[in-house]
């Protein structure tokens, strides 16, 4: 009974660690929205876009952002894509793990969204 509960615990600790893994990484995240200059269209504070029809990207929900992020990767041509010329250029050469870690830093950011009730 011992070792199954300690078989247990290990399995959990593990687990947890690998979802923390898969999160993203915020630092790293961070370089990477500045290498790829997204703050040139969403604003410094990525609150503050440059034209009022595109997206605040502060404190956004990480799953979005990793679905929009490789819905632009896709393209309008593709199920579930997304077209444009900008953001499919700035997004194409992005691995799996830079597209984490930008999601993971951005959802850490404060957002200035609301919900209207």
């Amino acid at each position: 009974m011992k070792n199954m509960f300690k078989a247990a615990v290990l399995v959990l600790a593990a687990a947890t660690c690998l979802g923390a893994q898969a999160a993203g990484n915020i630092e790293a995240g961070k370089k990477a929205a500045q290498q790829n200059n997204c703050f040139s269209c969403h604003g410094q504070d990525y609150n503050t876009p440059i034209d009022p029809t595109y997206p605040k990207l502060a404190g956004q929900h990480k799953d979005y952002l990793e679905h929009a992020l490789i819905a632009y990767q896709r393209g309008a041509s593709a199920a579930n894509g997304r077209g444009n010329a900008i953001m499919g250029g700035v997004v194409k050469p992005l691995s799996k793990k830079d597209i984490q870690d930008i999601a993971a830093y951005l959802h850490s950011l404060p957002g200035s969204l609301v919900l209207r009730k």
